[in-house]
């Protein structure tokens, strides 16, 4: 059996729940024949065969939050970091005995090449962090910091430029605010560069920086911007950017920088974040869009057929989830719904392409009784910030800045070719891909497969 994707494996445990509430005629037809996991592609998976007892196995090992070991990951570097062996990652200060992050001031070359720009002048701090000083901050001082200050939330690690989520995680960090309060600003900070390990070659140095205001406090709502050591309770490794990283909640993953080792305060507005420079907007907020995970390739006319997906939650929020079902034009399709943005086209969905189209709504599932990530029995440590600590219930669901699940049914099909598609419908009433259709700052094409109904 091929290797099952990370977004099946957060997945079947609740829409497995779902359709044995719709009864026999639901759970009669689910079955995963066959699993692939290449690339961005999506799983393919045939519902009208007797349910296999290796999909049995497989759906009671799935999970909401995501293994360690399931998440995708977006390497760099030459080697990779993770990839050193382990005297060599004690050596760069990739463990947790030998890391050490320094905090300066911008010298006027490491965060751009103006460090001073107006009548304010050089960014100022009193107490720089400094491996030359004897003053860097070693994990033993992050967790002392921890015992006052540590924060878990569950948040999604996404890529600007991906079709799908990396995972779901549960993580636990100090707010990067209590580590600059440690350097102790005093003028000219508007900006915080910050990059990690690079194998001590320029060339190879992943940058990335935010406003001071968003370091030192949140929107209403919001979670803080953390240096992450634990994923799901345990720490963080190497391969997910460990000892520390950068988790910045709202934002793509090119904002949460792996491995870190530097943080530079500036008075240097200009962007100098490494994914700028590779023609993408990284201030963009996540984004709100719907994914198929399981669609069948094929199904028999007439039978009910399984659809589910997960939804990419940004800040604009949730309301719907919604699919709808086309007759293909051809062999190789040609219904109108979502094609603009699928093809990868920047800009607004030209109306033509959705007035004639009927979308259905799906349904949304609820929390897990089971959150996964191989947590004892599935249960979440004390407290993450969504969770409401009287009754241990989330404060609001979807999460901003997470995933959640869906599915529908779909019944009554002629023999024929079909696509399906899906979107979201965020809180404030647009539908995907607006308000912000643009790719360079988040994919969320809409997305559409075939379907082949078999007479």
């Amino acid at each position: 059996m091929a290797e099952v994707s990370p977004s099946v494996q957060q997945h079947f445990t609740l829409t497995r729940r779902y359709f044995l509430g719709l009864g026999a005629a639901g759970i009669a037809g689910l079955n995963a024949s066959a699993f692939s996991a290449q690339g961005d592609e999506e799983p393919s998976v045939s519902f009208h065969r007797p349910l296999r007892p290796e999909l049995e196995e497989a759906i009671a090992k799935l999970e909401y939050l995501t293994r360690e070991e399931n998440f995708r990951n977006a390497g760099r570097g030459t080697p990779p970091p993770h990839t050193l062996p382990p005297e060599k990652l004690r050596e760069a200060g990739l463990h947790r005995d030998t890391w050490q992050l320094e905090v300066v001031a911008d010298s006027g070359g490491e965060a751009g090449e103006v460090a001073a720009v107006g009548q304010g002048g050089a960014a100022k701090i009193e107490n720089p962090l400094s491996k030359e000083l004897g003053t860097a901050l070693d994990f033993a001082g992050l967790m002392k910091l921890a015992e006052k200050h540590a924060v878990r939330f569950m948040s999604v690690m996404t890529c600007t430029n991906g079709r799908q989520p990396f995972g779901m995680g549960l993580w636990e960090g100090v707010p990067l605010r209590e580590v600059i309060w440690l350097a102790c600003p005093v003028a000219n900070v508007r900006r915080v560069h910050y990059y990690g390990y690079h194998n001590d070659d320029p060339k190879q140095k992943f940058q990335s920086s935010l406003p001071m205001d968003r370091v030192l406090e949140e929107p209403p709502g919001g979670l803080p911007v953390i240096l992450a050591y634990k994923l799901n309770n345990e720490w963080l490794t190497a391969k997910r950017g460990g000892p520390v990283r950068m988790l910045v909640p709202d934002l793509y993953g090119n904002k949460s920088v792996k491995w870190l080792q530097k943080i530079i305060l500036s008075n240097n507005y200009h962007i100098t974040d490494t994914y700028a420079t590779w023609n993408n907007d990284t201030e963009s907020h996540i984004k709100t869009c719907a994914r198929f995970i399981a669609v069948p390739k094929t199904a028999k006319a007439g039978q009910p057929i399984a659809i589910t997906g997960v939804a990419q939650v940004g800040i604009s929020g949730l309301s719907k989830v919604q699919y709808c079902l086309e007759a293909a034009a051809g062999d190789k399709g040609g219904g109108k719904a979502g094609r603009r943005a699928q093809e990868g086209r920047d800009g607004p969905v030209d109306a033509a392409d959705t007035a004639a189209v009927e979308w259905r709504d799906a349904v949304i599932l609820p929390p897990p009784e089971h959150w996964g990530g191989g947590l004892p029995n599935g249960k979440l440590p004390d407290v993450p910030l969504q969770i409401d600590p009287k009754t241990g219930k989330p404060r609001q669901w979807p999460f901003p800045n997470s995933i959640v699940h869906w599915a529908a049914l779909l019944e009554g099909l002629t023999a024929g070719r079909y696509e399906i598609a899906c979107r979201t419908i965020d809180a404030r009433g647009y539908a995907q891909p607006m308000p912000r259709p643009y790719l360079k700052s988040g994919h969320n094409a809409i997305e559409r497969v075939p379907l082949v109904v078999e007479g």
